[in-house]
């Protein structure tokens, strides 16, 4: 069947029988919790196939011949992701333990019925086969998600959706968004105008990275409104999918200081000479800590809140050069003032502070590992990206914790060591190197390892600056990550690549084409992928593999 991600149990039917033909008078049965999905797969089959796949008439949820889609209290046990799915000749029966369950199992049902069932028109008559089969099947992780950095290079909403719906095909639950750095602010504040008339486009930007980078002379920019984030939030949410917002703080923020002077340390440097910035790297402006900063993100936050119903919220917290916090005279005060010790202990402060801003909210915070520095706030969930050690720091400590190490989980880095790769950065990640990627350290114990809520993927877009850019980088190797964060699997040494890599042979790149995804060939970059003459930053070698 060559199901991407493999799903835990599958049983072909009998030999020899027969499967499920979908047509023209076919009926979609649903009961009231799986009415959206109904409503998902009558229109993306509906367009494939050009069958009506038309509701059953009400009270015929048990309908013959038909396509059932149900929630039941059989499946609670497993979750509310798990489902069911039986097919042989009398129909079809997905089950979900929730209405998530349903969904996945519809995912799985369009892969069952081929390659053309992902197109947007029917590029035949048919027959629409279903095989005979019983698959039981629940994820391992509860947070599966992609970040998807589109402060470096905007990518428009359609895009956006574009991207929701390709981590749905993939049964990866979480889009995490980051809308604010250093190069651009994306996301509309009502109270603060200037954060995107001026935060939010650039006058240039490099081509590559390093000091022998070229220079693009045209202006970058855009943002979502909050009726386009909304509009994000919905279609994901219609695809059980949770929109996870980033507001980057203290450090990456010079799109905001731009917008605001004010926000920076204006005893230490001439904030008002500042714009987004048009480089990529570590950025010495960060934000000052006075109460009006404070207040002004809060005020952010607040708005945010009104748009993203997410019980998580990610601060970023990442990279932040205390330089000018030593220097400044104004935080020096500020941190004798609050008895600290450090600056560590400031920046520690200042994301406790927002810790307790968004629980009283009934949020909880997200941050990448640095802010553990100078103590961790006690709701924070750590996003693990400088290898593990954070992951497990945090886990044994009693925090939630998402994987996302660098070494493994970040796509921008190059996927080959051919000189044809475009823009290659760091060290080498192949597609079998992510398909081995073990989230949960050995060395965690059963009880510090159910803090690992989930993985992620990171999307980094300074050198993607189109979406087929960003469909070069993230795959194939995103179908390898969903795989691994949807599915049990043996430990890293033990897995069987060959299976993984015939089932994207024999069917997924297929999928893949159909949804018109501009992947990375097996055999290396077509033509048009490649980048010469732009500089990247490899490093010799490959990084430990745990």
């Amino acid at each position: 069947m060559h199901l991407v991600p493999a799903p835990r149990e599958a049983r072909p039917g009998p030999t020899g029988g027969d499967a499920f033909v979908l047509r023209p008078d076919t009926p979609l049965a649903s009961d009231a919790a799986s009415a959206s999905t109904a409503r998902w797969l009558s229109a993306t089959l509906g367009a494939a196939t050009g069958l009506a796949l038309r509701p059953a008439p009400p009270g015929a949820a048990d309908a013959a011949n038909a396509v059932t889609l149900r929630v039941t209290d059989r499946l609670a046990d497993r979750g509310p992701e798990a489902y069911e799915l039986v097919a042989d000749a009398s129909g079809v029966l997905v089950e979900g333990g929730g209405p998530a369950g349903v969904f996945w199992g519809a995912q799985t049902l369009r892969q069952l019925l081929g390659p053309a069932a992902f197109r947007h028109a029917p590029l035949h008559d048919g027959p629409w086969k279903v095989p005979p089969v019983r698959i039981a099947d629940a994820p391992r992780f509860r947070w599966r998600g992609m970040m998807l950095d589109v402060a470096r290079h905007f990518l428009p909403k359609d895009g956006v959706l574009r991207y929701v719906d390709l981590l749905a095909a993939h049964k990866l639950n979480v889009l995490h968004l980051h809308l604010t750095d250093d190069q651009g602010w994306r996301i509309q504040i009502d109270r603060y105008p200037r954060l995107t008339e001026v935060g939010s486009w650039r006058a240039r930007s490099r081509i590559g990275l390093g000091d022998t980078a070229a220079w693009d002379d045209r202006p970058h920019g855009g943002y979502y409104t909050r009726d386009d984030l909304r509009e994000i939030v919905a279609y994901a949410a219609a695809r059980h999918i949770t929109v996870v917002p980033e507001i980057d703080v203290p450090g990456h923020s010079q799109a905001a200081i731009a917008a605001y002077p004010e926000l920076g340390n204006t005893d230490v440097v001439d904030t008002s000479e500042l714009t987004p910035w048009d480089r990529w790297g570590i950025n010495p402006n960060v934000l000052n800590v006075s109460d009006a900063t404070l207040g002004f993100y809060e005020n952010v936050l607040t708005e945010v809140l009104e748009i993203f119903p997410s019980e998580y919220v990610h601060i970023g917290g990442d990279e932040c050069p205390k330089e000018q916090w030593r220097a400044s005279p104004a935080v020096q005060q500020r941190i004798r003032d609050l008895g600290l010790a450090d600056e560590d202990e400031l920046q520690s402060w200042f994301v406790r502070h927002f810790d307790r801003w968004l629980a009283d909210r009934g949020r909880r915070l997200v941050g990448w590992d640095e802010i553990r520095e100078g103590g961790l706030a006690p709701g924070a969930v750590v996003a693990s990206w400088r290898g593990y050690a954070g992951g497990v720091s945090a886990a044994r400590a009693g925090h939630d914790v998402v994987m996302c190490p660098e070494q493994h989980t970040y796509l921008d880095w190059r996927q080959a060591e051919g000189p044809d790769e475009p823009v290659p950065i760091a060290h080498v990640r192949t597609l079998e190197d992510v398909y081995r990627f073990e989230p949960v350290p050995d060395s965690l114990s059963r009880t510090e390892a159910a803090h690992v809520i989930g993985v992620q993927a990171n999307v980094w877009t300074e050198t993607m600056d189109s979406a087929r850019a960003i469909d070069y980088l993230a795959f194939p190797r995103l179908a390898a990550f969903a795989e691994i964060a949807w599915r049990p699997l043996p430990p890293p040494e033990e897995r069987d690549f060959a299976d993984f890599a015939h089932r994207m042979d024999a069917a997924h790149y297929a999928r893949l084409d159909a949804l018109g995804v501009a992947y990375r060939p097996p055999s290396g970059p077509r033509p048009w992928q490649r980048r010469p003459g732009v500089p990247g930053r490899p490093r010799p070698g490959r990084p430990p593999a745990r």
